[in-house]
């Protein structure tokens, strides 16, 4: 069974058997997703996408081998600009893109080497922080799976299937390996064609990208409903061990949008991203979302 039906078929089978987490058909057909608000590219002041398409598609690699820590988040300093404190994750992705235009593009031979103490400095964050540490380690596994490859030789070993990018991405690194989800494995393809410097034949075929940002979206919406006690724990800002009602969180964020999308008939990458885009709106920054520590999201 290839990747993609794996995760449907592992997110619906979760769905069906989830003790903490169900979802609200009637609140997901009311879910009417603004089609002008659907993503159609990246943002190109807080990413690197100025450059050559091999030098932008490995800064979009390296990102994503680092595009996970949500449960670390609220340790990080965050990056101010415009008047606004950033997100986790853009903040991160500014400084990387910062470093970029500085230095260039990320080679592999440099992943290979990377330390803690330089991630850290790079992205403006104590060294100390734990997060700081599986950064590095997650760019020196990308640097031994790419070799003498570049982001862009991956794509073409991938003829043009998103799926197959993932598949490789997952096979290849255990930090990719977030079974029944995939969430960072789909995730690349995804970003490498906002980007405009990939294509894929098969990339509306993805799922969403699930993390901690969309479930929270959607049980703010009323589409997820938490079980009474998941539901107090998370409100208090408790961290989640990963598995059990975590992954029933994830999944069901899963099944749902593929409820959505085919309500809708819009992709589930494309709801993902209307999703989290969502989510950096006020009412859904002011109640807690789920917390975990794990390198896969």
């Amino acid at each position: 069974m290839a990747l993609l039906e794996k995760v449907r078929r592992h997110c619906a089978e979760v769905a069906a058997r989830a003790r903490s987490v169900q979802i609200d058909l009637d609140a997901a057909a009311t879910l009417a997703p603004d089609r002008a608000g659907l993503p159609e590219s990246l943002d190109p002041e807080s990413h690197y996408l100025e450059g050559s398409p091999a030098d932008v598609a490995d800064y979009l690699l390296v990102l994503d081998a680092i595009n996970f820590g949500s449960g670390w988040f609220p340790t990080l300093r965050k990056r101010a600009e415009h008047g606004r404190t950033l997100s986790g994750y853009f903040t991160v992705a500014w400084a990387l893109a910062d470093h970029t235009r500085a230095h260039g593009a990320p080679t592999a031979a440099w992943l290979r080497e990377v330390q803690t103490d330089e991630i850290a400095s790079i992205l403006g964050q104590r060294a100390d922080l734990e997060l700081m540490s599986l950064y590095a380690q997650a760019l020196r596994e990308l640097g031994r799976f790419l070799g003498t490859r570049r982001a862009l030789d991956l794509v073409a070993q991938s003829q043009g299937s998103a799926e197959r990018l993932a598949e490789a991405l997952a096979r290849g690194m255990a930090m990719f390996d977030d079974r029944g989800l995939y969430k960072r494995a789909q995730i690349v393809a995804s970003d490498l064609a906002l980007a405009g410097v990939a294509s894929f034949s098969d990339l509306d075929g993805l799922t969403i990208f699930a993390d901690n940002l969309v479930p929270h979206v959607l049980r703010c919406e009323g589409v997820l409903v938490y079980e009474e006690s998941l539901a107090a724990r998370i409100d208090a800002g408790k961290i989640l061990s990963l598995g059990g009602a975590e992954h029933e969180i994830r999944a069901c964020a899963v099944q749902a949008c593929e409820q959505i999308s085919k309500r809708t008939g819009i992709p589930p990458r494309l709801l993902d991203g209307w999703l989290w885009n969502r989510g950096q709106a006020p009412q859904y920054k002011a109640h807690p979302r789920h917390r975990c520590r794990t390198v896969f999201y």
